[in-house]
Parts: C-alpha cells; sequence; structure tokens
C-alpha cells in the first residue's frame, strides 16, 4: 500500500509538471498541429500531430518534420497535460523509421477501445506514398499499440473517423480529393470501396478532411488552397458520404501568411469549438505550427457563421494563475504591443509592452473564487518606472488596483495591495498611467 501510495504521489506530480496553462497557442512548451479534437468521458483530448526542426540526417531541412505523436487532456479547456509520446515512427512495425513524415491524426472511441488513426510512409518494398495505420489502446491517452500493418485500400493522408449514429464506423482521408469509406466493426478494415465525395471545388489542393453530424445534417470541413494558402471550407449533407453540397468559408486564411489550416470541431458543454493551427511560436517558419481555438457559432439554417480567429481563445482563467494578458482580447489602437520575450527562444511566450500614456489592454472571463483576492502580482519591468491602473469591467470600469513599476533594467514581480475585492467572473483591464515604457509578463491576483 505504501508503494502504491508513493507511485500515485508520483503519478500526480508529474501530471501536474507536464500541465500547462495556456491560452492561443493552446500547447506553448513544443510545436503541435493538425488537432484532432474528441471528448471521452466529460474530459477533452488533443491528438495533434507534432512539429520539430529538421537536423541534419533527421527529416528534410525546409520542410514538415514529424516523428511521433503526443496526446493532451483537459477538463476546462485552459489547463492541459502533456501525457507524452503515444506513437513514434521508430515503433511502426510498416512505417518508414526515417521518414520523419507523420502526419495529422484521428483517434476515436467504439466498445472501451481507443482507435488511433495516422498516415506514414510505409518502409521500402511496401505501398508508395502514404498510408494509414491504427494503434489501439484501453486509455485515451495510451499505452496504444500500433498494428502490424496499415489499413488495405487506403493511399492518402489526414484520416478522420466517424461513427454514425447507427453504429455504422466511417474514414475519410486526402488524396488530391476527398475520399471516403465504410469500416468494419472492428474499426481496422474497410467495409466498402473507397468513394470520391462530391461537392467540393475542383481547383485548388484540398486536403484534412474532418466530418461532424449535428441535428441529422453532416458537415465536412477541410482546408482548400483557394488562391495561395489555405483557408477553411466546408460542405453540407444528409449522409455521411455525400454528396455533399459547398456551403461557404469557415475560416479565413491566415493573417500571418501561414500556408496550412488544419481544423476539427467539438460540442464541450453546450458549446462548439473550432480547433485549428497557426504560426504563432515560429512566425519565420510556417512548418513549426502551433495548435489554437475558438468558439463557433450556428445560424438558425444550419449554416456556420465564420470564425474570427483570436488570440483570447477559448476557457476560463482562475485570477490565481498567470494571467497572460498579451493574449488578449482587445486594446487602445496605439501605445501598446505585443513582443517575444526571447526571440531566441520563442517558447517563453510574449509580454505586451506599454509605451504611451492611456494605453490600454484587455482580458476576458477572469475567474474570482469564492476567497476573495487581497493582491495582485505583476512581474514587469521598466527603464524608466511607470504605473500601471489594473480595473474590472462590468457595466463600468473599476479600478481595482495601482501599481508602481520602479525603474530598473531587469524582470521582477511587484505585490501590491488591491484597492477593492472583485468576485465571480471579470474582464481585466490593464492601462498606463503617465508616461513611461512598461513591459508585463503577467499578472496574478492572491
Amino acid at each position: 500500500m505504501k508503494d502504491f501510495k508513493k507511485c500515485a504521489a508520483l503519478m500526480v506530480s508529474i501530471l501536474w509538471f507536464n500541465c500547462l496553462m495556456a491560452q492561443n497557442p493552446l500547447i506553448q512548451n513544443q510545436f503541435t498541429a493538425d488537432p484532432s479534437v474528441r471528448v471521452f468521458n466529460n474530459m477533452i483530448y488533443l491528438y495533434p500531430s507534432h512539429d520539430i526542426p529538421a537536423t541534419p540526417g533527421h527529416g528534410r531541412a525546409g520542410w514538415f518534420c514529424m516523428q511521433d505523436y503526443h496526446v493532451f487532456s483537459s477538463s476546462n479547456l485552459t489547463d492541459w497535460v502533456d501525457h507524452g509520446v503515444i506513437v513514434s515512427q521508430n515503433k511502426v512495425p510498416w512505417a518508414d523509421s526515417a521518414a520523419y513524415s507523420m502526419w495529422a491524426p484521428d483517434c476515436i472511441e467504439r466498445a472501451g477501445k481507443y482507435y488511433f488513426y495516422f498516415p506514414a510512409p510505409a518502409k521500402s518494398g511496401g505501398p508508395k506514398g502514404f498510408s494509414v495505420g491504427v494503434a489501439v489502446a484501453d486509455k485515451p491517452y495510451g499505452p496504444f499499440v500500433p498494428q502490424p500493418l496499415p489499413i488495405a485500400g487506403i493511399h492518402g493522408i489526414d484520416p478522420n473517423v466517424q461513427i454514425d449514429k447507427d453504429g455504422q464506423g466511417y474514414i475519410y482521408w486526402a488524396q488530391g480529393n476527398l475520399y471516403g469509406a465504410k469500416l468494419k466493426a472492428n474499426m481496422l478494415e474497410l467495409a466498402s470501396e473507397p468513394v470520391k465525395l462530391e461537392g467540393f471545388p475542383d481547383k485548388g489542393l484540398k486536403e484534412g478532411p474532418y466530418l461532424f453530424e449535428r441535428k441529422g445534417i453532416y458537415y465536412m470541413t477541410y482546408p482548400h488552397v483557394a488562391d495561395k494558402t489555405e483557408r477553411l471550407e466546408y460542405a453540407m449533407s444528409d449522409n455521411p458520404l455525400g454528396p455533399f453540397k459547398y456551403a461557404g468559408v469557415l475560416m479565413d486564411e491566415s493573417a500571418s501568411g501561414c500556408w496550412t489550416n488544419h481544423q476539427s470541431v467539438i460540442e464541450f458543454k453546450n458549446q462548439w469549438y473550432l480547433f485549428y493551427h497557426n504560426d504563432d511560436l515560429s512566425p519565420a517558419f510556417d512548418k513549426n505550427r502551433a495548435v489554437r481555438a475558438d468558439s463557433l457559432f450556428f445560424n438558425e439554417d444550419g449554416t456556420i457563421r465564420k470564425v474570427i480567429p483570436t488570440l483570447r481563445g477559448i476557457g476560463v482563467t482562475a485570477s490565481s494563475k498567470k494571467i497572460q494578458i498579451d493574449r488578449y482580447s482587445a486594446k487602445s489602437e496605439d501605445g501598446v504591443g505585443v513582443e517575444f520575450i526571447d526571440t531566441l527562444n520563442k517558447f517563453k511566450g510574449w509580454k505586451t509592452i506599454f509605451n504611451k500614456t492611456n494605453s490600454w489592454i484587455k482580458y476576458n472571463s477572469v475567474l474570482f473564487g469564492k476567497q476573495t483576492a487581497g493582491y495582485v502580482s505583476v512581474n514587469a519591468w521598466s527603464a524608466t518606472g511607470g504605473t500601471l491602473l489594473i480595473s474590472t469591467e462590468d457595466n463600468l470600469r473599476k479600478v481595482i488596483a495601482r501599481v508602481a513599476i520602479p525603474k530598473g533594467n531587469n524582470w521582477s514581480v511587484v505585490k501590491k495591495a488591491l484597492i477593492s475585492m472583485p468576485t465571480g467572473m471579470k474582464n481585466i483591464i490593464v492601462q498606463t498611467e503617465g508616461s513611461g515604457r512598461v513591459e508585463v509578463d503577467w499578472i496574478s491576483f492572491n
């Protein structure tokens, strides 16, 4: 029993160490892309692909380089636990262990088993191009055991799997166009011949199919290069294999110029969400990407409102956490900007720079618990010294703290008693008072 308790305590400490608190991008300590997101047992599981920088002899320079997959989980869309590597290219019996091309995956549950689908090139002598393999586990975070062979009859990338209301499984993939087929109940073999899905634009690259159903309508979402970079589009049908009818743009091309995008759509606690990726953590090289999420809404006729990307993203931030105000909801037109803390190590995140009187930034959905905060801590520095006003936004702006940032050349945490004690859900506004340049990493209430 003593050993069991020690093991349990160790596991809790490991999971806590791997707990990531983030807005957009959701995961900020590694590159992630192509998010497949699922809800299993009231928990959210994120199965992304894993970009890494190519090095001599390991991947192709200037191109996508991916050797394994992680899985992340969350109960609140804010705190994400990294469960580590679940499938690696050198542990898949049929895959080329030197390809570094483990692209967009997916995962689904059936009868208590979890089936993880992934594309990879086969070893020499196997099928040319990409095949799709399956790894099976008893839990959504593994351990996953790869099957000895890929699924016969599929040659392509970006697998997506859905189980319809009648229990029939379907698998979709991309190979120049979008394809689909029925799956046998074992989830490892095709139960029908592949069919080319109809109802999509004829011109431009289409990939990354992701199907979901709502109120009897089947929505096929996919990235499409209509011009130079991918945007997210969708089509609708009354049948899982179509024919589909083009319905519009789900998300415009990235403002940053990131060439790819890739999506999944889930409903969680009566709200729909779009998960996608951008190049936030590597703006100079868009083959190292980062997963994002924003809320998604439907019109009365069932069509989807276009999703506008945000930095704030989704989820509620506890007031006692480090609130990264650089992931803002809104800001003044001038006098405030966001830059990397360390351009040589972008995983350190961003900072907010205030350099004009009355410049401000707003961060929405901060939850103050029953034990009301008495202090605010601000990690900041200022070569000139300056003062920050911290306010809550209800019907009117209410100042809850005035924090003097001392003149200096190093980051330091300044702690200040609050003027008033907020409770419940609040939007937070940080504003400069007077002149002086102030840089802020985070704020926290306790």
